[in-house]
């Protein structure tokens, strides 16, 4: 569902995992050396130096990030997502060479290694989360602060900001290329964008090895319009969840004690309970209502949760057909 975050996972972290301990001897390939760039020419390097990370604390915080921003490729698609990285990329690489010249300038210390890795986008993304992505607030610590769905993004990467000594110049750099490919004054994302045909050769080619295949065992949810439904729709899920978690247990329980369950005791009043689709009404002394159809289909959902085909149909017709209601107990007794 999102390719290229799950190849943006794997790859670089995988090289910085073999680098870090069998590869050693290649690290300095990959440091991103600004003075081997601007006196010997190594453009190289800005493609080695910026895309692996050479410290595993941030390619575990990187890593981290890029799974949490995986959500923009789903909202606008592969392409427009690959073409903002490579735009946060470029621009990155420029303002980080403009940046270390400034602060030699104005502090006069000189700058010649700056950590390696994807870090310039990473840092860039953080501009349309903080734009695009709603503020949720979650709970409350000590009744003052508030914690939020974005709180944990923000530690993550305010733990990648102190991890190492130069590092805050990638993080700046980042950050106003962000501005900058957002800005709909400078029209960069018009200037610095993938073109359709490499996006179809990398759909047609990486794709299919990084896509995952759609669940087959699940009911599909879909987004909701608002912030209010999709936590509606998260909660629903995470309780089907957990209810299928119990089915096993309750499963086991109820073979250990053997034998049928006395619905007569469980169900006295559902069975006397009016149907709210109809009428009102009290059948005659000498009257006995008539048994409750059920349906075939609920009786199979329930065989299928790991109840008895017994046990469903007396649940069902117990709950008047009610599939909720039959479940609750038949998990719940």
């Amino acid at each position: 569902k999102a390719p290229l975050s799950k190849s943006l996972l794997l790859v670089p972290s995988a090289l910085s995992i073999l680098l870090t301990l069998l590869f050693q001897h290649y690290q300095k390939f990959f440091a991103y050396n600004l003075q081997a760039i601007k006196e010997d020419f190594q453009i190289w390097r800005l493609v080695c130096g910026r895309t692996v990370c050479l410290d595993l604390k941030d390619t575990f915080c990187s890593s981290l990030l890029i799974y949490n921003f995986r959500i923009f490729e789903r909202r606008y698609g592969s392409r427009k997502f690959s073409s903002f990285l490579l735009g946060a990329w470029m621009l990155s690489a420029l303002f980080d060479l403009l940046l270390v010249e400034l602060a030699q300038y104005i502090f006069g210390f000189t700058i010649n290694v700056l950590p390696s890795g994807f870090l310039g986008p990473v840092f860039a993304l953080f501009v349309p989360f903080y734009g695009s992505i709603p503020r949720v607030q979650v709970t409350q610590v000590l009744g003052h602060f508030s914690i939020t769905n974005k709180t944990l993004v923000y530690i993550l990467g305010l733990q990648l900001l102190t991890s190492g000594s130069y590092i805050w110049i990638l993080a700046l750099s980042g950050l106003i290329s962000g501005i900058c490919y957002n800005s709909s004054i400078l029209k960069v994302h018009q200037i610095l964008c993938v073109p359709s045909w490499v996006a179809k050769i990398f759909s047609w080619t990486l794709e299919p090895i990084f896509s995952s295949a759609e669940p087959t065992n699940e009911i599909r949810v879909g987004m909701g319009a608002t912030v209010d439904i999709q936590r509606q729709q998260r909660m629903e899920l995470l309780d089907r969840q957990i209810m299928m978690s119990q089915v096993a247990q309750m499963r086991r329980q109820r073979q250990q004690q053997g034998g049928m369950i006395n619905w007569n005791r469980l169900f006295p009043p559902l069975r006397h309970r009016h149907n709210a689709n109809y009428q009102d009404h009290r059948p005659s002394d000498q009257e006995t209502p008539p048994p409750t159809e059920v349906s075939e289909e609920q009786v199979a959902r329930l065989m299928e949760m790991g109840f008895s085909r017994g046990d469903a149909l007396e649940a069902l017709r117990a709950s008047n057909n009610d599939l909720n209601v039959a479940t609750n107990f038949l998990l719940q007794h």
